[in-house]
C-alpha cells in the first residue's frame, strides 16, 4: 500500500506562495540603488540601537515602524527620502502636544 503524504493547510499555502514567487521575474537592482539601500539600512539600524534607552509613549511605535521598514526592504514600494528621514528621527522627537480647548473665565 502506498502512503501519500498529506500537507497541512499551512504547508499548502506556503507551497502555493513559493510557487507563485518563483514564477515572478526578478527585477534587476542597480548599483546606485544597492548603495542607497545599504546606507538606509545602516541608518535604520543605528536609529534602532540609539533608541533603546529613550523613554516616551511614541518610542515603541517608532521602533516598530523602523523594524517593519527593515523587514520590507525587498518590496518595490519604498519611502522617499523625506519620509525615511522622518522615520529614523521619530524615536527621538516627542510628538506635538494636543491643544486643549479649556477656556475657563
Amino acid at each position: 500500500m502506498a502512503t501519500t503524504k498529506k500537507l497541512t493547510p499551512l504547508q499548502e499555502s506556503e507551497a502555493r506562495r513559493l510557487a507563485a514567487a518563483s514564477e515572478k521575474p526578478k527585477r534587476p537592482i542597480s548599483e546606485a540603488e544597492k548603495a542607497t539601500r545599504k546606507e538606509r539600512v545602516a541608518k535604520a539600524k543605528d536609529a534602532l540601537a540609539r533608541s533603546v534607552g529613550v523613554k516616551g509613549d511614541h518610542v515603541a511605535s517608532a521602533r516598530a515602524a523602523l523594524k517593519t521598514y527593515l523587514q520590507r526592504l525587498n518590496e518595490p514600494k519604498q519611502p522617499d527620502d523625506a519620509q525615511f528621514e522622518a522615520l529614523i528621527a521619530a524615536p527621538f522627537q516627542a510628538p506635538p502636544k494636543k491643544k486643549q480647548n479649556d477656556r475657563r473665565f
